[in-house]
């Protein structure tokens, strides 16, 4: 079971940070998030279920449609309201959740859908444990986009343009930064995180057009368990909510693996509102 938390973690982890860093930098909690985890799952069912590719192959697939997707959304809708109230884009992005849940209802109906490889069933012994491939292979996909979005947002010139957004938007335009540019292009990134996540995730669970409600919540709650613009935040809370959900279900049962993770989150909230790492930076 501690084994399945941790190696579940890091597939949270590239939910999380994608939110973290669209949060960190344009100032809004983006309610959509979980909806762009959906159409990442889709687009690699389309891809696996059409044109017979394979569901990791697929991610750059997923990773780029969602970008574009994020892109335009942020630069043609969501910038028309980002100096708004913080009610404002929290109304238009729980709209846009709803907007992409029931044109993906449209589209793929409600029925549950699954991406299943011929390597699914496959597994590897390890101590005596017997770990599913899809799960470790995806473990390491999620820690390696992670890491890679750490490279891009500390050693190239757009994270650091993004970096510079983030801290002071004043300086940042006084020195060319072209910030109505750089809020697309970090909206994009998160969900092509989203989108990974999501193409990660249909392999190992069935995919429906209301999943993304659920993934919506863990993002939230996850950078509030590890801190809110902290990408180490990210990763730690990701794998500590994954260790938590399969601890609540050996301890107490299936039906309270969520509840304990959120019971946690409670705590923490109660005794490091900051969260468990605070310091906020990426």
């Amino acid at each position: 079971m501690l084994i399945s938390g941790i190696l579940l973690g890091g597939v949270y982890c590239c939910i999380a940070v994608g939110f973290s860093v669209i949060t960190g930098v344009l100032k809004i909690f983006n309610f959509a998030h979980g909806a762009f985890v959906m159409l990442g799952a889709y687009t690699t069912y389309v891809c696996f279920s059409i044109f017979k590719i394979d569901p990791f192959l697929s991610l750059p697939i997923s990773m780029a449609v969602l970008f574009v997707i994020g892109y335009l959304f942020q630069r043609f809708l969501i910038n028309r309201v980002i100096r708004a109230p913080l009610y404002m884009t929290l109304i238009l992005t729980f709209g846009l959740d709803m907007v992409l849940v029931n044109s993906a209802l449209l589209a793929w109906t409600g029925n549950l859908r699954a991406v299943v490889p011929s390597y699914a069933s496959k597994t590897l012994a390890v101590a005596g444990v017997s770990i599913p491939v899809v799960r470790l292979a995806s473990f390491f996909v999620g820690l390696l986009l992670t890491l890679l979005l750490y490279l891009l947002m500390n050693k190239t010139k757009v994270g650091k343009a993004i970096n510079a957004t983030r801290m002071d938007l004043d300086a940042a335009k006084l020195v060319g930064v072209d910030v109505t540019n750089i809020y697309a292009m970090t909206f994009g990134i998160g969900t092509a995180m989203a989108g990974a996540a999501g193409t990660l995730l249909s392999m190992l669970a069935s995919i429906s057009p209301t999943m993304g409600s659920m993934y919506s919540s863990k993002a939230f709650a996850i950078c509030v368990l590890g801190g809110f613009g902290h990408m180490a935040g990210a990763l730690l809370g990701s794998l500590v909510m994954g260790l938590l959900e399969m601890v609540g279900v050996a301890l107490i049962g299936p039906g309270y693996q969520e509840a304990t993770a959120f019971a946690v989150l409670v705590l923490v909230l109660i005794f490091r509102p900051k969260g468990l790492l605070g310091k906020e930076y990426f």
